[in-house]
């Protein structure tokens, strides 16, 4: 009941004296221990007053073994039996309501056992219907193995219509402390086991934080690096696709490292949650590994990420800078050339053969012009690559240039045929001017295509618009045999064709008469009876234009054949 000493007594008492002061003695440590006790002194238990005994005895029970029980802040008997239903609720068979019939049948016992050493008995293999072997079994185990005195018998229990109810939990209050200690171990252990855990959480979580943290700067400062060492190649290509790759960095890599980041933070703030939450000192990172580093890194990164898309977009206007210079360049030299070849065509002058002789010349020059305007394309192919829609050095496309020397292509072409028909015409001394003229005008106005060359339907109507008709067949024979001799119906050929034509066949009173067959004799000519004639209609429109009309203003109008033939052969 105490570690108190009770100081001198009589260890051997033989007269009842002797045995009162005991008594005494120890009653008055009773009472000095707080319990009351009532009706009873030395005498009475000297003269062995059983009742009064017994009665003390169960206060002394109730004070030092049942009293300090405590459960959810019920205190003595009915903590205890709170603590008794609580540890046997997993077991349907067990049912405890009292301390007296509940544990008749041994069940509750052997629960209770079970329940917190489950390595001395096997609850489930228990006979339920055994009232006395389960109770001889817990008895047994309880005294064995627990160090539980059996303060029953298995009658007391068993074979009672009443258990006494003192007695059980009496008891009871053995296994409670027997095993409240037990508790406290486990508790200890738990707490311990607990802090065990905590602590290889706390340093499995900083491990994580310093391995992924020195993954992260070291990603930082090698993106860094790699930055600096990539050289510009000078080409549009090379800086947009540094550009592209830039943004998808920022895009993916980035953004992963942004939550990496966050993460970090995170995982650190749990660290030291942790530790704080059960008085720990707090978690210093190694060197270089603080989130202070990691936000310094943060910044240097920045810094780069800022250097970088400005270098790039640097590099990218000075690339579109440059192609614009270039374009221009070409562009300005090339339309220079063209327009000194197109003064020199202008200014050609001297005889016949020398100017013929000068525009082959300039004719021989305009192929590497095409070469020049290739380059040109080819720059001007770069700039549309690179999203250049405005250039200020010129206001010269290559589709302007382009024009351009196809242009100055026809002009020469058209120099060279108009040299050549002018030495074809000098050298027919069987014509006279007036003939020449009309030939020749005839011949262009049906030179569509201005080839200097004519098809079989454009010389055709050339001849008709003379008044020379021929049928279809020999058309394509003419065609055929011209073709043959000049490579095709040049002005040459046509001029030739018409000599001989006009020395053979016509002369200007059989064209006189022609036409007054078509006019059927009137000195005028109608568009309805050029149709009636079944002239092609290439003629007629002809015919139109080159003949003068009569002074008649009503009516269809009506052309002077007369007077143009006059004009013609004068």
């Amino acid at each position: 009941m105490g570690d108190t000493s009770l100081g001198r007594y009589n260890k051997n008492p033989r007269i009842r004296v002797q045995k009162a002061e005991n008594v005494n003695k120890a009653l008055e440590f009773i009472t000095s221990r707080g319990v009351k006790l009532t009706n009873i002194g030395p005498e009475d238990i000297i003269d062995g007053n059983l009742k009064l005994i017994l009665g003390m005895i169960w206060t002394l029970i109730l004070r030092f073994t049942i009293a300090d029980i405590s459960e959810e802040g019920l205190s003595a008997k009915e903590g205890l039996l709170l603590w008794c239903q609580r540890k046997t609720e997993p077991y349907k068979e067990v049912d405890i309501q009292d301390f007296s019939l509940s544990w008749s049948d041994g069940l509750a016992l052997c629960a209770l056992i079970h329940r917190h050493r489950p390595d001395l008995l096997d609850y489930d293999k228990l006979d339920k219907t055994d009232r006395r072997g389960n109770t001889i079994l817990a008895f047994t185990i309880a005294a064995e193995h627990l160090n539980i005195p059996q303060l029953l018998e298995v009658e007391d229990l068993c074979d009672s219509n009443h258990p006494d109810e003192r007695s059980v939990m009496t008891y009871i209050a053995s296994f409670f402390h027997a095993f409240s200690s037990m508790d406290q171990a486990e508790t200890v252990s738990r707490r311990v086991e607990k802090f065990a855990e905590l602590m290889q959480s706390v340093w499995v979580s900083r491990n994580d934080y310093e391995r992924r943290i020195r993954i992260l700067l070291s990603a930082l400062s090698g993106t860094q690096s790699q930055w600096a060492d990539t050289p510009f190649s000078g080409t549009y290509t090379d800086a947009k696709e540094l550009s592209m790759d830039f943004a998808t960095y920022k895009q993916t890599t980035k953004r992963a490292w942004v939550t990496e980041r966050q993460d970090l933070a995170t995982l650190f703030g749990n660290v030291q949650t942790k530790l704080k939450t059960y008085g720990l000192r707090d978690y210093v990172p190694p060197s270089g590994l603080a989130l202070s580093d990691l936000d310094e890194a943060w910044k240097r990164l920045l810094a780069a990420e800022a250097t970088r898309s400005r270098a790039i977009n640097a590099q990218i206007r000075e690339i579109k800078e440059s192609l614009r210079k270039q374009f221009a360049d070409l562009a300005n030299d090339f339309e220079r050339r063209l327009h000194a070849i197109s003064n020199k065509l202008t200014a050609i002058e001297g005889t016949l053969e020398s100017q013929q002789q000068q525009v082959q010349e300039i004719q021989t020059r305009l192929p590497a012009l095409k070469g020049v305007l290739a380059n040109v394309a080819s720059v001007e192919a770069e700039c549309a690559a690179a999203n250049v829609e405005e250039n200020d050095y010129t206001v010269f496309t290559c589709q302007d240039l382009e024009f351009e020397l196809e242009l100055l292509n026809l002009s020469v072409g058209q120099k060279i045929a108009f040299i050549d028909n002018q030495i074809v015409s000098r050298n027919m001394t069987n014509l006279t001017p007036a003939q020449l003229e009309q030939f020749e005008s005839a011949f262009r106005y049906f030179d569509k295509d201005e080839t200097n060359t004519l098809s079989l339907p454009e010389m055709t109507a050339a001849l008709a618009s003379l008044g020379i008709v021929y049928t279809d067949e020999d058309m394509i024979l003419i065609f055929e045999d011209l073709t043959q001799a000049y490579g095709a119906v040049t002005y040459e050929a046509f001029i030739n064709l018409l000599v001989d034509i006009t020395e053979d066949q016509t002369s200007p009173e059989q064209l006189r008469e022609a036409f007054r067959g078509i006019a059927t004799d009137k000195p005028f000519v109608t568009e309805l009876d050029l149709r009636i004639a079944h002239l092609p209609q290439p003629a007629i429109d002809y015919l139109r234009e080159a003949m003068p009309r009569t002074s008649k203003e009503a009516g269809e109008p009506e052309y002077d054949y007369e007077r143009w033939l006059d004009d013609v052969f004068a």
